[in-house]
């Protein structure tokens, strides 16, 4: 199901900013496109501005693919929205921006308020992000501060602990020294007659 007017634009900022990555990493061009919803059943209060997502649901915009059993999407009297994705487990995928690498998130629960940037991932809370993962009971991200925090929430899955892997980024290739001109040297084989 594609949603159209008052709910496609409730919809457009909450879920396509359930993600992890600022705006200046997440792929640019898919604010601009459209926002499509599967779900086996729909609830939408344009008068308290709240829509329900049911069963099966699957949120595509551009390169961001949502799956939830679940997403409750808000919005305030000031226009800021906010969205909640439920699941067993809840996931997200998005391009990055300029960059041919994904980011992508899982927990039962994920919740984006888009007056603070702020998303937050509970209960088996999973981001990775190329070869980088970062594994907790809760996982926060503010997209304004770019600071992430993550707890264990002593799950016994994780050993009580919060489990990262950072693989060591390359460092820019050293450039090569610039070749020197070639020197001109007259040749011995032509000369300067006319007519030959």
């Amino acid at each position: 199901m594609t949603t159209p007017g008052k709910t496609g634009h409730l919809l457009q900022w909450a879920l396509s900013a359930l993600l992890v990555c600022s705006p200046a990493l997440a792929e640019r061009a898919d604010r601009g496109k459209p926002v499509n919803v599967e779900a086996d059943k729909v609830n939408v209060d344009d008068a308290n501005k709240v829509s329900v997502f049911e069963g099966n649901v699957v949120l595509t915009q551009g390169t961001i693919v949502i799956h939830a059993s679940k997403i409750i999407v808000r919005q305030d009297a000031a226009g800021f929205n906010s969205g909640i994705a439920y699941g067993n487990l809840a996931t997200f995928r998005q391009k990055m921006d300029g960059v041919d690498e994904y980011i992508e998130g899982e927990a039962e629960r994920i919740e984006y308020d888009g007056k603070t940037e702020n998303l937050e991932l509970f209960n088996s809370a999973h981001i990775k992000r190329g070869q980088d993962e970062l594994r907790g009971n809760y996982i926060s991200y503010n997209a304004i501060t770019e600071f992430y925090q993550a707890l264990s929430g002593k799950q016994p899955a994780n050993g009580g602990r919060v489990r990262a892997v950072i693989q060591p980024k390359e460092k820019d290739a050293k450039p090569t020294p610039p070749v020197p001109p070639a020197t001109l040297k007259p040749s011995s084989s032509i000369t300067n007659q006319p007519g030959k």
